[in-house]
């Protein structure tokens, strides 16, 4: 087992989250009991990972997709309340981490997705912020894109939308998980012949054949599965804790 505050201090620290200006509060997000003895993680804090935790006995959630967004309503009502109050009433931490968790060098939801890909040379874009938050890397030779997209779609276990630019096999490739599409263009400037992300927008594939650079959407959920498991096998890596995964399937 482990204190709250010490599991706390000890992800701050290795998340460095107090030097990353996010869309929501990082750290904890819902205090529970002091003690920790089981922790549940998974990629968003739904009801449906709420009451998956309360079954499994857990005393800790930690999540990349947490509460208290940016300009979301304040009042407490509907959803909201019901999942606090499950929170609440069972005195469970909820631990989230956005950003800090997209951009860890190890851990991170983008050093997960790219040892997923099997890329060398893997380096952040250093042209955006955060550091990490879109990340490059290269193959030591040429490879299809449809036979990336096999491997792909292979690791994350699911359907994959695939554009091909029509400019030919791929040798250097850029990445960001969740919902950074909006990257692409910097992806391209950066050499990329291939931007990988969760989500596709409708400009994206116009920009995909403007830009000439190959575009695959793997989905948000599916390329965020890795961070939050990586970084629980951690935790119980370092202290005596169970940490179990639950996998909320989401076809986003």
């Amino acid at each position: 087992m482990i204190e709250r505050t010490q599991l706390v201090s000890f992800l701050n620290a290795e998340l460095q989250s107090d030097k990353i200006r996010d869309y929501c509060p990082n750290g904890l997000q819902v205090e529970g009991t002091n003690t920790v003895r089981k922790i549940v993680t998974g990629v968003t804090a739904s009801q449906a990972l709420l009451d998956a935790a309360v079954a499994a006995g857990a005393d800790t959630v930690l999540v990349h997709h947490g509460y208290f967004w940016k300009n979301e309503p304040a009042s407490i009502t509907g959803i909201k309340k019901a999942r606090l109050q499950t929170l609440l009433r069972n005195d469970i931490n909820l631990l989230a981490y956005h950003l800090p968790l997209d951009v860890h060098p190890s851990l991170g939801n983008n050093a997960r997705l790219g040892a997923l890909l099997e890329a060398d040379n893997i380096c952040a874009v250093t042209s955006v912020e955060p550091a990490g938050v879109l990340m490059q890397g290269q193959f030591k030779q040429s490879v299809a894109l449809f036979d990336i997209a096999a491997r792909l779609k292979q690791a994350l276990g699911r359907d994959l939308l695939v554009h091909d630019a029509g400019v030919g096999s791929v040798n250097r490739l850029a990445w960001c998980t969740g919902g950074g599409q909006g990257y692409i263009e910097q992806a391209a400037e950066a050499g990329a012949q291939l931007f990988i992300s969760g989500e596709v927008s409708e400009q994206t594939i116009h920009l995909s054949r403007e830009l000439g650079i190959h575009f695959i959407a793997a989905g948000h959920h599916a390329t965020e599965r890795y961070g939050v498991k990586a970084l629980g096998e951690y935790i119980a890596s370092n202290f005596d804790v169970d940490v179990q995964f639950i996998d909320i399937d989401n076809p986003a």
